[in-house]
C-alpha cells in the first residue's frame, strides 16, 4: 500500500511538476492570487457583456487547465483587461447581428472556442518565440490604448447607466446623459478607487480590491441604495453552451474568423509578457510554446461553459510568486478556491454594485497604461514617440491588431532606414583576418583586465528590440562570483526604447546582486540617449562611464586595490 502511495504521489508530482517540500508556499500562493483574482472575473464578466459568470468560469478553467498543461510553473492565467475588450466587441456585435443574447450564443462560443483552437496551433507551430521581435513603443502604446478603453468603458457606469458598445458612441451620448447620472453611484465609485489605493497603506495582508468590493457592496446592503447591481447568478455548477453551436451555420464562419484570430494574438501576447515577467521573478525559463497550447485547452474548455477567453494575468502571477508560489499546484489551488466560492457564495455576488465593478476596473484600467514609457516620450527618439502614439490612437479607435500590426511595419521601415545608414556611414575596405564575438579587442591587449570577479560583455552593432529578449537572458546567466562587469559599447552606434529599457532592466538586476557595472566609450547617439532619460546618472553613475577602455583598466585597478585590502567577513 504504501508502494502505491508513493507512486500515485510520484505521478501527481510529475504532472504538476512541484515539489513536496514547497506545498504549503504553493498554497498559500494558490489562495492569495485566488482571492486577488476574484473581484477582478467579477468585474470582466460584468464588462464583457455576459454577466459575472462568465468572468468566474473563464477563471475557473482557464486557471486551471492552463496551470496543468501551460509552460509556466507559476503562471496564474483568467480573463484580463485586453482579452475583455475585444470579448465585449465580440458580444456586442453578435448580439446586434443576431437580435439578443440568446440567439447569439452560439456565435459567441464558436469565436471563443476557434480562440483557443488558434492557440493551440501558434503554440504547435512555435509562434511563441517570434514575441520578443515586438519593439517597446508598439507594446506600450497597444497595452496603454487598452487602459484608455477600459477606463472610458466604465464612464456610463460610474453614472448608474448602461454603457454604449462602441468607445465613439460613449463620447457622443455622454453630453446627453449627464443630467440623468445616479450621483450615488458616482460617490461608490470614487470610495471604491480610493480604498483600492489607500487600504494597502494600512495592510496588504488583503487584497485591497476585494476589501473595496465587500465593504461597498455592505454599504449598499444596509443602507439600501437605489443603484444597479449584478443581479442574481447562476450557482453550482455551469450548464455546457456549447450545445448552442447547433443552430449555427457554415456561413456564420466568415463572421467569427477574424475576432477569433484578433483573441487568439493577443492572448499570445499578453501570455507570453506575463511568462517573461515570471521568469525574470523566479530566475527560471518558460517553456512558450508550451504555455500557448495550455493556453488554448482553457480557453476551449472555457467556451464550452460560456466563459470568456483570457490569458496570464501579470498582478496575479507576481502576487502568488510573492506568497510562495513555485510550482502549477499554486495555479490549480487559485482554481479550486473560486470553484468553491461559485459553489458556496455565488447568491451573496448578486448585491454587488455595478458603480463599486466600475471602480476596480477603472483601477486596473490605470495599471495597464504604460506611465514609464508615455512619461518619456518627449526623452525618446521622434521615431519611437511616433510609433507609441499611433499604436495608442489605433488601438482605442480603430482595432487592437491592425495597431500591433501597423506599429510593427512602422517600427521595421525605420530601423531599416536607419540600419543602411549605419551600414553606409561605417563601410571601409579593411581586411577582415578573424571574427569572434567574444574574442578580445585589440585595444585590450595590453591591458590588465583579466581579474578574478571582473567579466567583460562586449555588444558589437545596434541594441534595438530585435535582440532585447538576449540581453534580458543575460540576466539568469550571471556568473555568481562577479563582482564587476564592465559593458563594451564602443561597436553599439545605436539604441532604441525597447534596447534602453533592456539594458535598463539587467543592470538593475545586476546591481541588486552587488555588481558594479561600467560603460566605456559611448557614441553619440546611446550617450545623449541615456543623459535625456537620466539613464546617466540614475542608472549607471558619472564615474562609471569611461571614454576608453584604457582609463577603465586604471580606474579597475585602483578598485581591486581596494576591494584586496577591506576586511574579509
Amino acid at each position: 500500500m504504501q508502494k502505491i502511495d508513493s507512486v500515485a504521489i510520484y505521478k501527481i508530482e510529475v504532472i504538476l511538476k512541484m515539489n513536496i517540500k514547497n506545498l504549503k508556499g504553493d498554497i498559500f500562493g494558490g489562495l492569495t492570487a485566488g482571492i486577488v483574482a476574484l473581484p477582478l472575473a467579477l468585474a470582466f464578466g460584468v464588462q464583457s457583456g455576459l454577466g459575472a459568470s462568465a468572468g468566474l468560469y473563464g477563471a475557473i478553467m482557464l486557471g486551471l487547465l492552463a496551470a496543468i498543461f501551460g509552460g509556466t510553473n507559476t503562471q496564474i492565467s483568467g480573463p484580463t483587461g485586453p482579452m475583455t475588450v475585444v470579448s465585449a466587441t465580440v458580444v456586442s456585435v453578435a448580439i446586434s447581428k443576431f437580435g439578443g443574447i440568446d440567439n447569439a450564443w452560439g456565435i459567441i462560443i464558436l469565436t471563443f472556442l476557434l480562440a483557443g483552437v488558434f492557440q493551440i496551433i501558434f503554440g504547435l507551430l512555435k509562434i511563441g518565440k517570434y514575441i520578443k521581435y515586438i519593439p517597446y513603443p508598439v507594446l506600450s502604446g497597444f497595452m496603454s490604448g487598452i487602459g484608455v478603453i477600459i477606463i472610458v468603458f466604465q464612464i456610463f457606469p460610474v453614472l448608474g447607466l448602461s454603457s454604449p458598445s462602441k468607445i465613439i458612441d460613449v463620447f457622443k451620448e455622454l453630453p446627453n446623459v449627464i443630467q440623468s447620472s445616479n450621483n450615488t453611484s458616482i460617490i461608490l465609485t470614487l470610495s471604491t478607487i480610493l480604498i483600492i489605493y489607500l487600504f494597502p497603506k494600512i495592510s496588504k495582508v488583503v487584497p485591497s480590491t476585494l476589501v473595496a468590493l465587500i465593504t461597498i457592496t455592505l454599504i449598499s446592503v444596509i443602507l439600501k441604495l437605489k443603484i444597479p447591481l449584478i443581479g442574481e447568478m447562476p450557482t453550482g455548477i455551469p450548464a455546457l453552451r456549447i450545445t448552442s453551436l447547433a443552430d449555427l451555420k457554415i456561413s456564420d464562419m466568415s463572421f467569427v474568423i477574424l475576432p477569433a484570430l484578433t483573441l487568439a494574438g493577443l492572448g499570445m501576447i499578453d501570455s507570453l509578457l506575463t511568462s517573461v515577467v515570471a521568469d525574470n521573478i523566479t530566475r527560471t525559463k518558460h517553456n512558450s510554446n508550451k504555455e500557448l497550447i495550455g493556453q488554448g485547452i482553457g480557453n476551449i474548455a472555457s467556451s464550452f461553459f460560456g466563459g470568456i477567453p483570457g490569458a496570464g494575468a501579470t498582478m496575479r502571477t507576481v502576487v502568488n510568486v510573492k506568497s510562495g508560489g513555485k510550482t502549477k499546484l499554486s495555479g490549480v489551488v487559485h482554481a479550486i478556491l473560486l470553484m468553491l466560492i461559485v459553489l458556496g457564495l455565488g447568491k451573496y455576488v448578486a448585491f454587488i454594485p455595478l458603480s463599486a465593478l466600475a471602480g476596480v476596473l477603472i483601477t486596473v484600467g490605470i495599471s495597464i497604461i504604460d506611465t514609464k514609457g508615455l512619461k518619456s516620450i518627449l526623452k525618446i527618439s521622434k521615431s519611437d514617440a511616433f510609433i507609441l502614439v499611433t499604436v495608442l490612437i489605433l488601438t482605442v479607435f480603430v482595432d487592437l491588431l491592425q495597431a500591433v500590426g501597423i506599429g510593427m511595419v512602422i517600427a521595421s521601415i525605420i530601423f531599416m532606414r536607419k540600419a543602411s545608414d549605419l551600414v553606409e556611414g561605417n563601410s571601409s575596405l579593411n581586411k577582415v583576418e578573424k571574427y569572434d564575438r567574444e574574442m578580445s579587442w585589440a585595444d585590450e591587449e595590453n591591458l590588465l583586465l583579466k581579474r578574478d570577479h571582473v567579466y567583460i560583455k562586449r555588444f558589437d552593432g545596434p541594441i534595438f528590440f530585435g535582440i532585447t529578449s538576449k540581453i534580458l537572458e543575460r540576466i539568469n546567466k550571471i556568473p555568481n562570483d562577479a563582482k564587476v562587469i564592465i559593458f563594451r559599447m564602443k561597436k553599439v552606434p545605436f539604441i532604441d526604447q525597447s534596447g534602453l529599457y533592456a539594458l535598463e532592466e539587467v543592470i538593475k538586476e545586476m546591481q541588486k546582486n552587488g555588481i558594479i557595472v561600467v560603460l566605456t566609450m559611448l557614441q553619440e547617439q546611446p550617450l545623449f540617449l541615456f543623459k535625456k532619460n537620466k539613464f546617466i546618472p540614475n542608472i549607471i553613475p558619472e564615474e562609471y562611464l569611461f571614454k576608453n577602455i584604457e582609463d577603465c583598466a586604471v580606474w579597475l585597478e585602483e578598485y581591486c586595490k581596494i576591494m584586496e585590502t577591506e576586511p574579509k567577513d
